[in-house]
């Protein structure tokens, strides 16, 4: 993908983040569903309240609101007066009605309103936030509460939209705002004429009262976010970690709450649907893991004893497993350099008269190349499963994965891009196929009875599970966008660090980077296992890349571990990784392996 072409895509997940984030906080019109929606913070405690439609017709908070801006005239550019009626539009027709503007009302620790802050300007291609509205209305009590607010807002913005930076304008006469935001990380950028002076014509750049008496000269003083972080690398930086917003915990909330009897299926029923139409499939069948997502995947195909599955050598051990679980026999075939994927020549060497299906697993977000994986599979009259467990959203030549094959298998499981705690989902386009499993999984029943026409399984998922999967996934493209920066912080961090090769998709890949890896070369100063321990004493986790798993002793047919496999099951690492990762941490982790690195030489 050209740089073009994916600054663009940024811009377009970036905006309809934007949109649809603060449309889901601003439709709200009962009290006990905005509280479901707050954000929670600490250092005062307080919460993060949503104003929304439910306060259009508040006369009391108006009066509030109202009251607040008479005070705080002052950090205003105009001098509109202030009236009941005025602010009751504003809130409406200026807030509420405005697709780019957010406001939180910052609650303190018993619910009591005590100032305001959010967010304007929010649509832009830059991907940059404005703050704005920033008013503290009571002015005894709670020291900090409004930082801590603050940074909140920041934090929440940054772990669900994932813009790629934050500003605010503040009047140059206003000291104490100003100095407000320096000690919360905001550093001077521009000063910003409230007027300037085009062709001889003065030109305002806010809305000016008709009894405008502000000295021409007055100017906003832009400031951007770029707090330092001393304190990175003092607790351990994780190597995943979801981003949880309050649309997952308001959905979870009402399926608490509501999803049993008639509405037991509700966000079950919501996650399927959306799930099949984002990946484009007919079905998707949600289940408790991807491990018994891909069991009931072959047992579906009719694949059993004496029957050969070939699988990469380097995967999760549930890909293999799920052969053994059927009764079948897993074959391992290398894995390519490039992508870590099931390398299509090893593949077709390892197929024998018994082999009746290949899974090739998208490893760590990056596709494998399925059209030749495909062609052979065709050739020989293979089934194809993908496992597809950490690559939701990846794509292979424009195409997502989970499409090419028979049945494709994805994972929700904590550490990956979409959660639900654990679960999984099968994904078919072959509707014969997917009654047989529906069948299986709803342990052999006759649809619409308690009569049991066949042997079965029972790998369901809890509604309650899907509530936060479904959340998730109405969430996924920005998640995406925010992995793959993470990587490019990487890619920035490390280049021209030697013995040291990043993952880097191949052309013809769209990764979604769910774990940013790196491969040491074999003539490292200190070995994989070395390094990943002199990391650790840094606070920074790693995970080893998963060994060649034709090593493990529990197969049937022993096999001698892949080259390709065995050295990167050897010699690579997954970096940190978690989707709310901060570009301090990130720079932490690159300068931690030079470091390291430069130490051992």
């Amino acid at each position: 993908m050209t740089e073009s072409n994916a600054s663009a895509r940024f811009s377009a997940v970036y905006r309809r983040a934007v949109r649809e984030n603060f449309n889901f906080l601003k439709r709200t019109a009962r009290v006990a569903d905005a509280f479901a929606k707050a954000i929670p913070f600490t250092g005062p405690d307080g919460v993060l309240l949503p104003v929304c439609d439910l306060h259009a017709t508040d006369a009391a908070l108006i009066e509030v609101l109202a009251r607040w801006r008479a005070e705080n005239a002052s950090a205003y550019p105009t001098r509109f007066p202030v009236t009941l009626e005025g602010t009751a539009a504003w809130l409406r027709d200026k807030l509420l009605a405005v697709e780019d503007r957010l406001l939180f009302l910052v609650l303190d620790r018993y619910g009591h309103p005590v100032g305001h802050l959010g967010f304007a300007n929010a649509l832009n291609d830059a991907g940059l936030m404005e703050v704005d509205n920033v008013i503290r209305g009571v002015k005894a009590g709670n020291p900090g509460i409004m930082r801590a607010a603050m940074r909140a807002l920041l934090k929440w913005a940054h772990e669900v939209i994932g813009p790629t930076g934050f500003f605010l304008r503040v009047l140059e006469d206003n000291p104490h705002a100003i100095a407000f935001y320096r000690d919360l990380g905001f550093v001077d950028a521009e000063r910003q004429p409230l007027r300037q002076q085009t062709r001889g014509e003065v030109v305002s750049l806010v809305p000016r009262p008709a009894d405008d008496t502000a000295p021409p000269d007055n100017c906003f003083l832009r400031m951007t976010y770029a707090p330092g972080d001393p304190t990175v690398g003092q607790e351990m930086i994780l190597t995943a970690g979801p981003s949880i917003s309050a649309r997952e915990a308001f959905y979870t909330w009402d399926a608490a709450r509501n999803g049993w009897n008639h509405q037991w299926s509700h966000y079950l029923t919501r996650f399927q649907e959306a799930f099949a139409a984002y990946v484009g499939t007919k079905h998707a069948l949600a289940t408790s893991s991807c491990t018994g997502a891909l069991h009931l995947a072959l047992a579906a195909l009719g694949i059993g004893p004496g029957d050969e599955v070939i699988v990469p050598d380097i995967t999760w051990v549930a890909t293999a497993n799920a052969v053994l679980y059927v009764g079948a026999t897993p074959i391992f075939a290398d894995i390519e350099p490039d992508t870590w994927c099931l390398d299509p020549k090893s593949f077709e060497a390892k197929i024998t008269p018994r082999t009746r299906a290949v899974m090739p697993v998208h490893l760590y977000g990056h596709p494998a190349r399925m059209d030749q994986i495909v062609d052979i599979a065709r050739k020989h009259r293979l089934f194809i499963v993908e496992d597809a467990a950490p690559a939701i959203g990846a794509e292979w030549q424009g195409r997502k994965t989970g499409t090419f094959g028979d049945i494709a298998c994805f994972s929700f499981q904590g550490a990956k891009l979409v959660v639900s705690g654990e679960g999984g989902m099968l994904v078919t386009n072959d509707t014969a196929l997917y009654e047989r499993v529906y069948a299986l999984w709803d342990q052999g029943r006759k649809p619409g009875t308690f009569w049991i026409q066949s042997n079965g399984l029972k790998y369901k998922m809890a509604n309650v599970q899907a509530a936060v999967g479904l959340g998730q996934l109405e969430r996924v493209d920005e998640l995406i966008e925010m992995k793959r920066r993470i990587f490019g912080w990487y890619a920035e961090g490390l280049a021209g660090v030697p013995h040291v090769k990043l993952n880097f998709e191949v052309a013809g890949a769209r990764s979604i980077y769910w774990m940013s890896s790196l491969e040491l070369d074999t003539a490292a100063p200190l070995s994989r296992d070395q390094l990943r321990d002199a990391l650790k004493k840094r606070n920074v986790d790693t995970r080893p890349v998963f060994p060649a798993i034709s090593q493990y002793s529990i197969w049937p047919v022993k096999q001698e571990p892949q080259p390709v496999a065995r050295r990167i099951g050897d010699q690579a690492i997954n970096l940190p990784s978690g989707v709310c990762l901060r570009r301090s941490q990130v720079d932490y982790v690159c300068r931690a392996i030079r470091e390291v690195l430069a130490g051992a030489a």
